[in-house]
């Protein structure tokens, strides 16, 4: 899951960066109204944490801009602004969640997640195709209870795909979502598609069924029955 955190504190941007990267989520940081405008424009988000009091910008302005390029993505605002009145603005112009300062950041992943449970239609962290169970929160692939092993890159892959089941995915979306904005270190053009062939492998040892599929000319798909 990719974040875009919007904080003009930086030890809390920080902070927050830092904790959502050990729950591996990947990161964008703006200290500024103008930054996080431009990272709006030219990357895609899942989660927009959004801090309303910014020096440059009326911070929930950046909603109604960011829809025109992120959609899909959910906003949860970050304030020390905890009148009723800046709720319900904030809730007018998009926002998904709110959470005054200070807060627990373990309370922020729980919003996360809720809302990761409700943009994806999963009523838990657990699901199921065929004989295999994936905890996207707990990090294991399963096979009639037998574990899979499954490195970190892929993991992160098929949790994305199976996320966005029966949703085509370009290869830069999954590239993007699984690094961010900026390539590590061991990022390599065929990085989607050598890591789907390792998984296709790793998951029709104890299955034969094709869960992903390729899209000729785009990308892939994880295709699950409703």
């Amino acid at each position: 899951m990719r974040v875009l955190i919007i904080e003009d504190e930086k030890s809390l941007a920080s902070e927050i960066e830092s904790f959502l990267l050990k729950e591996h989520y990947k990161c964008d940081v703006a200290l500024n109204g103008n930054t996080a405008s431009e990272l709006l424009a030219v990357n895609s988000y899942d989660f927009v944490l959004l801090d309303i009091g910014l020096p440059d910008y009326y911070g929930l302005d950046l909603i109604k801009e960011a829809k025109e390029y992120n959609a899909d993505a959910y906003f949860i605002v970050i304030t020390a602004r905890g009148e009723l009145e800046d709720k319900l603005k904030g809730f007018d112009y998009g926002a998904d969640d709110y959470l005054a300062k200070p807060f627990s950041l373990l309370e922020l992943n729980s919003r996360l997640q809720a809302i990761s449970r409700r943009k994806f239609g999963h009523s838990a962290s657990e699901i199921k195709f065929g004989d295999f169970v994936i905890d996207i929160n707990k990090r294991f692939l399963n096979y009639k209870k037998i574990p899979i092993d499954l490195t970190k890159k892929e993991f992160d892959l098929l949790s994305y795909l199976v996320l966005n089941k029966n949703r085509v995915l370009d290869r830069m979306q999954l590239t993007e979502h699984i690094w961010g904005s900026f390539f590590e270190e061991d990022y390599d053009s065929n990085y989607v598609d050598v890591h789907i062939k390792n998984l296709r492998k790793k998951i029709q040892e104890h299955d034969s069924q094709s869960w992903i599929k390729t899209i000729r000319g785009i990308g892939y798909k994880f295709e699950l029955s409703e």
